[in-house]
């Protein structure tokens, strides 16, 4: 077996870094799901590890958002949480184990003192000697010569050439480290055997390499997302719709349905397959197939793709979900109305794609009908009056009240008045609910029942009348 091969067969040590600084975004949602997937489809570990070097934006706060979506997600992880700042004596100590070996060197060089030097001769990278100094950073050597390669899974192998990269600041001048040294000692230390993460972090990789080869440690595998854009092409941001974990939540989403759908932004299976729970996801998912093309966050497929999941659910399982959605949304009566709340969530399951738009659906259930001029005006035109006579006679005389029933002897209506099926159940729809959508008018009525079914009818009808 050759080295490569045993590298691959083991078990990966792989990590989730995020920076607290904010709410969990979408793209670092899909870094953490290809970690974990990594993780679980291989045996492996999952390192979870909060780089909050950062003091002034990372906050107890943002820490808490990020374990929230994580949970939210179902992302559990091994080991963690992790602080990068409760490790920097652990830092300090290598910092000092380099100065001591040679591979750095403390250097009181200003900005305009490097860029001076870097102009004498020609730009190529920076080269400082060891001047001790009350504000003297710690520089990493770099060797003169020769490339540092990232092999990348994704991408392959790019090449960076050493005489053009400075010395490496690894600390400041008040001995603070720099977050490419920190990163590389923590992974180091963590013994991580794989680095997944987005291209942005692309530039930083052969400076965390070069920390590598002074420590005289061998490197993790490095894997560079391409980083996700919207439908127009640009970085993905708030203007295309839902931009963190906790906006997806909001919005009604699934936990299994957002996984689905972020597993194939830039992967997918040999085969193309579109829907995936996340077993399959964890048995099928290789990093190494990813595209190296931006992979494009289109929240309308996601929405299609929540629908299909809402859709399989047991009727029980959404049930509940939607029970606590209602809650949620401040409906606490509803949700506590379990017979009529399964009567509606029955209605409402094909219809609706994430779980804020179910309350919109079965409101009529619980609530007098809504207000809606627009759609008061455009259906309840001069002909609705006795179309509505026609139906209200149907409905008061409609044995047994069930939906297929009202279907056959709502039909026979519209044939007797020879219009179009939509000119007699949009009237019906607007009366029962006050809009012009709602799950089908048969279930509807069915699950509102003959007596507020004819109240609201006769209700509509005296309105058109005054």
């Amino acid at each position: 077996m050759s080295a490569d091969q045993q590298v691959m067969n083991q078990s990966p040590r792989v990590r989730f870094a995020p920076s607290p600084t904010g709410a969990l975004h979408i793209g670092g949602a899909r870094t953490a799901l290809y970690n974990w997937l990594v993780a679980r489809g291989r045996g492996g570990t999952l390192v979870l590890r909060i780089e909050d070097t950062d003091r002034e934006r990372s906050t107890p706060e943002n820490v808490e958002q990020i374990l929230d979506a994580l949970r939210w997600l179902e992302l559990d992880w091994d080991e963690g949480p992790i602080s990068q700042a409760e490790r920097s004596e652990r830092h300090h100590t290598r910092i000092t184990q380099l100065v001591a070996s040679g591979a750095a060197y403390p250097d009181p060089a200003s900005g305009d003192d490097v860029r001076a030097w870097k102009e004498a001769r020609g730009g190529i990278g920076y080269r400082g000697e060891p001047r001790p100094g009350g504000n003297a950073a710690i520089r990493l050597r770099v060797p003169d010569d020769g490339e540092t390669v990232v092999d990348d899974l994704i991408r392959g192998p790019i090449s960076f050439q050493n005489q053009l990269t400075d010395d490496l600041v690894i600390a400041r001048g008040d001995g603070t480290p720099l977050y490419n040294f920190a990163v590389a000692i923590d992974d180091a230390e963590m013994e991580i055997t794989d680095v997944i993460r987005g291209d942005d972090h692309l530039s930083n990789t052969p400076k965390q390499l070069l920390v590598f080869e002074a420590l005289g440690v061998a490197p993790p595998r490095y894997a560079h997302l391409p980083l996700l854009h919207g439908p127009d092409g640009k970085k993905l941001s708030k203007r295309h719709g839902a931009a963190s974990v906790q906006e997806l939540r909001a919005g009604g989403y699934l936990p299994a349905a957002v996984r689905n759908y972020l597993a194939l932004l830039g992967w997918g299976t040999d085969d193309d397959t579109t829907i995936l729970s996340t077993a399959e996801l964890v048995e099928r998912f290789e990093i190494e197939r990813v595209g190296r093309s931006s992979a494009i966050f289109d929240e309308r497929k996601l929405r299609w793709l929540n629908g299909r999941f809402m859709r399989e659910l047991d009727l029980d399982d959404y049930v509940d979900l939607v029970a606590t959605e209602l809650e949620r949304l401040g409906h606490a009566a509803a949700a506590a109305d379990s017979e009529r709340l399964r009567a509606g969530c029955a209605i409402a399951q094909d219809k609706a794609q994430t779980l804020t738009e179910v309350w919109p659906l079965l409101a009529f259930l619980f609530e007098e009908p809504v207000d809606d001029a627009t759609a008061w005006s455009k259906i309840m035109g001069d002909s609705a009056a006795v179309r509505l006579e026609a139906a209200l006679a149907v409905l008061s005389a409609c044995e047994p009240f069930d939906a297929p029933t009202l279907e056959r002897e709502l039909e026979t209506v519209v044939a007797s008045l020879d219009i179009k099926a939509r000119e007699l159940y949009q009237p019906i729809r607007v009366a029962i609910t006050g809009t012009t959508v709602s799950p089908g008018i048969f279930d509807s009525l069915a699950a509102l029942g003959r007596d507020r079914s004819v109240d609201r009818v006769q209700a509509a009808l005296g309105r058109l009348r005054a």
